[in-house]
Parts: C-alpha cells; structure tokens; sequence
C-alpha cells in the first residue's frame, strides 16, 4: 500500500508554480479576540458590516477601524457546549448565512454542533440592528452524526435562494459505514431547501427541483453526493457552486456542484479509485470528476475559496483562491468555461516555526479556515491560529 502511494506521488502532476510569495498577508484587527474563525460574512443589507463568526460560538461584528479594540458582539452561543467534552477541534459554530431579504426581514442561519445526542444543528435567527435575538432561534433542521469530525457545516445561499449545507460523511476514516453513496441519510452530501416554505416538518420547504424531490428514493433535501468533508462553499456571478472538499490519504479536490451529482467518494478520491474500498459502483453510475485535484505531496488538507474580485493583486482576478489547512499554502486557480485548468499558481506558503522537541513537526503560522470578500471586496484569510488578514502585493 505504501508503495503504490509514494509511486502515486511521483508520477503526480505538479501543477502550481514554485516561485516566491506572490501575496503577502497584513494581520488586521490584531487587539481583538478572534480565536478559530470560520468564517467572514457581509449581509446583503447595504450596510457593509463585517460578521466574523468564531468557531466557538460568537459572532463579531468587525470595527471599521482594523486597529481597533472593540467589536459588537452580535450573538454568542458559547455557553451551549456545542464541542465534546475532550475538545473535539472541528465541532463548534461551523456556518453563517444571511436572509437574500435580511434588510427587510432580518433573518440569518447558523450551523452548529450539539451533543447527546450528538447532531448538526441548522437554525434560523433574527436580528434587529446589530443584535440578535437568541430566543428567536427556530430549529429548521439537525442531522444526526456518528463522530467529532467530517461533518462539514458550511452553507451559503444560492442565486435561486435557497439555502445550501454542506454535511460531511461523519466518518473518522474509509466512509466505514459507507453512508457517503447512501441516499436514504443526509451525511456525505450537499442539501438544498427553501427556508421560506413550511410544508416539509412545518420547518422549511423542499425545492421542486430537487433531484429527489418526490422521496422516493433518495431524501428530498439531497441535492448532491459522494462528499467526504466539504470545507469552503461558494457561487461566483455565473451561479456555479464552488465547493473543496477534504481528501483522506492521497488527494484534495475542488468541484463545480451539479443538481444530482455524484462525487464519488467512497468509491474514489479524487478522480482515482479509493484504494481501502473494494467494491465497485454499481453499473451504469455516472462518477463526476472533480474540475482540480492536488496530492498530498502539495498539500493535505484543502480549504475551499472564493473568486478573487478585488484590485490588491491584480494577476489573480478572476480566480478561484483556495489553500490548504495543514501546511499554509494559498493558490489561485483559473479554469476555462469548461472547468479546464488554464493555470494554478502558489501565491504563499506560511512560514514554519521550529518544533521545539526533535520528535515534533514544526508550527505553520497560517493556517486558513477561510476565504472571504471585505467591504472593499479584497480577500481575507482566516487563520486556525486566531489572526485575521488582508491579502496585499
């Protein structure tokens, strides 16, 4: 096994260019307490405020000022004990969206962690000015989970409206319970609903264009699977929806979603048969591969992005700018109408800081969670460590 991993590696295709830093990272709001954001919102309000959501269950809203030392708390759910009781470090507020109509409506979603048992909680809240209102929060809908990790929990709205989740397999490794392929649950796959409908549990409404909307044979709220961990959703002006999701051993992917797709994991990572899996799909399904892969001898642990809109650094416009968690790399990925990779150039590695025992790895410094849009549309990194940054030449 171990051989044809390393022989995989060798003769993988390297694409992303190895040349010095082609961005530099300028730390803002370094007086504020920002430990493990998720994320980096702007609501559709006209307003231009920053909601930066902690994986601990606050969400600030930034100063205007980035040297301030004051933020708003807009909402805190701390005191809820959404982790595990040893600490489980992916289980927390993991989602944040608002409301297509928040100006007039005030409406905004999270995504958060509970246990006993344990679940992935999608919740509705309102806000009135810059507060919300924690005893408005309406449950529209919790997926039930096996482990700590792998259960995604990004979501976004899409240009149709309606709300899109992002859950993982639930599996500490292998898709064990092989629930990825399996239609009858919703982990290892993207859901899509209508938050403003009532007639599904009087909590929220399923898109009659769901591929399964009927229920017959699959769950209505399925739009998509064959995910392992989707980490970082996003749609660009063309309506396509960008999601990364994490590899196991060998590759990290990035697919353009479909209405029905299969992505194929557990049968494949990446493109490639899962090694650990021994049965094969059954016939006639259709597998969709993933429009850029990398393998674990670039990075191992993908962090999905945005296309890039700002002005800071020009050559990246119109790229998709992603990274990868474990070892702090930020690239930008520019791909044809077809999804045909045109280029994939590093523009960062993090630097290292030296273990201070020979039997430990060396620190990154950055390690991005996220990567937004600010008011002035340049992007932010999110960093693991606690920083927030503005992406600058």
């Amino acid at each position: 096994m171990k051989f044809i991993a390393s022989l995989l590696l060798a003769l993988a295709f390297v694409s992303s260019s190895v040349a010095a830093d082609a961005i530099k990272l300028t730390r803002v709001y370094e007086k504020l307490a920002t430990q493990w954001p998720v994320a980096l919102v702007i609501p559709p309000d006209g307003s231009q405020r920053e909601f930066l959501a902690l994986q601990r269950g606050q969400i600030l809203i930034l100063p205007k000022d980035e040297k301030s030392a004051e933020a708003k708390t807009f909402l805190d759910l701390s005191s809820r004990a959404m982790e595990a009781a040893n600490g489980k470090f992916e289980e927390g507020l993991n989602g944040l969206a608002f409301h297509p109509k928040f100006a007039e409506n005030g409406l905004f979603y999270i995504t958060y962690t509970q246990q006993k048992p344990k679940r992935l909680v999608i919740s509705e809240m309102k806000a009135t000015g810059d507060k919300a209102d924690e005893k408005s929060e309406r449950v529209l809908l919790e997926v039930p989970l096996i482990n700590w990790n792998h259960h995604g929990g990004n979501i976004v709205f899409g240009p149709d409206g309606y709300l899109y989740i992002g859950v993982g397999d639930t599996s500490k490794r292998n898709d064990e319970k092989r629930m990825a392929q399996l239609n009858a649950v919703m982990v290892g796959k993207v859901l899509r609903i209508d938050v403003n409908g009532r007639d599904h549990h009087n909590a929220y409404g399923i898109p009659a264009d769901n591929p399964f909307a009927d229920g017959v044979d699959a769950l209505p709220q399925i739009y998509a699977y064959g995910i392992r961990n989707p980490w970082g959703m996003s749609f660009d002006d063309k309506g396509r929806l960008w999601l990364a999701d994490v590899g196991q051993d060998l590759w990290e992917e990035i697919n353009w979603i479909e209405k029905g797709g299969n992505y194929g994991w557990s049968y494949r990572e990446g493109s490639r048969p899962f090694a650990l899996r021994t049965d094969t799909p059954p016939e006639g399904t259709k597998l969709i591969d993933p429009i850029f892969e990398y393998n674990h001898g670039e990075g191992l642990s993908i962090t999905g992005g945005v296309i890039y809109k700002g002005k800071a650094v020009p050559e990246a416009a119109g790229a998709y700018v992603y990274g990868d968690f474990v070892l702090g790399k930020i690239w930008a990925l520019k791909v044809d109408e077809a999804g045909k990779v045109q280029s994939n150039d590093l523009l960062y590695t993090s630097p290292q800081t030296p273990a201070d025992n020979p039997k430990k790895k060396p620190s990154v410094l950055v390690k991005p969670t996220a990567f937004s849009a600010n008011a002035a549309g340049e992007l932010i990194v999110l960093d693991w460590n606690g920083a927030v940054y503005r992406v600058e030449k």
